[in-house]
């Protein structure tokens, strides 16, 4: 819990700062950078796949993607701890997430995905059970594009974000943001949705299942049981 609010509070200082005193990274070298999202799987448990590209460059260049995501999907937590031990995988969430909770009871969070070291990632995505409907089958998710958030020692010009440094290290450190980037758009899911005039004849035909059975076994304990 006390990780959870010590992240909120963090990303609470991720803002533009002032241009003209930030630091960053030549103009020239910023139009060879380029960012793609896609997603992958079907069902309600999906992979999103981040790229992030740039030509060659002496420096060190550290990425991160600051990710919105709506309500009607989650990240589990446990997962992406799992996920890090095993592949490197850093992903910090700005809020606790209760993966139970359906899409109506639900709210949107924000992700932020360390590239340090890597140029690429992918990360579990999961869908949220919405109302049912009685008008459409299936939903649409909307997950707009991720920010993205460059770092080095060296740079000229750019815009200031302040924003964690590293996965590990929650203390603030100045990126620069890319803002014109060619492929900026976001992706989407569809799920499934239960149909609302199903439902008396569901419950009426789970209530009739309930009952036979407890006929059944309760004939078949007095029928054999030992009292």
């Amino acid at each position: 819990m006390f990780r959870c609010c010590l992240l909120a509070t963090l990303l609470c200082f991720i803002h533009r700062g002032n241009s003209e005193e930030a630091d960053c990274f030549p103009s020239e070298w910023l139009k060879s950078v380029s960012m793609s999202v896609k997603i992958s799987k079907a069902g309600f448990h999906r992979d999103l796949h981040y790229r992030v590209q740039w030509s060659k460059t002496e420096q060190e260049v550290h990425a991160l993607l600051v990710q919105k995501l709506p309500s009607g999907v989650y990240m589990d937590e446990y997962q992406l701890e799992t996920l890090r031990r095993d592949t490197g995988l850093e992903v910090l969430l700005d809020s606790k997430v209760d993966v139970e909770a359906p899409e109506y009871l639900s709210s949107g969070f924000t992700a932020l995905v360390f590239l340090s070291g890597r140029r690429e990632a992918v990360v579990p995505v999961h869908g949220r059970y919405h109302r049912p409907s009685d008008s459409s089958k299936r939903v649409k998710v909307e997950l707009e594009s991720p920010r993205l958030l460059l770092r080095s020692e060296q740079c000229e010009r750019g815009v200031a974000v302040d924003a964690p440094c590293t996965a590990s290290n929650h203390s603030i450190c100045s990126w620069t943001e890319i803002l014109e980037l060619e492929d900026h758009a976001g992706v989407s899911l569809e799920l499934p949705v239960g149909d609302s005039s199903m439902i008396i004849s569901v419950c009426g035909v789970t209530v009739l299942t309930t009952i036979l059975c407890c006929v059944y076994l309760l004939r078949n304990i007095w029928k054999h049981g030992s009292f």
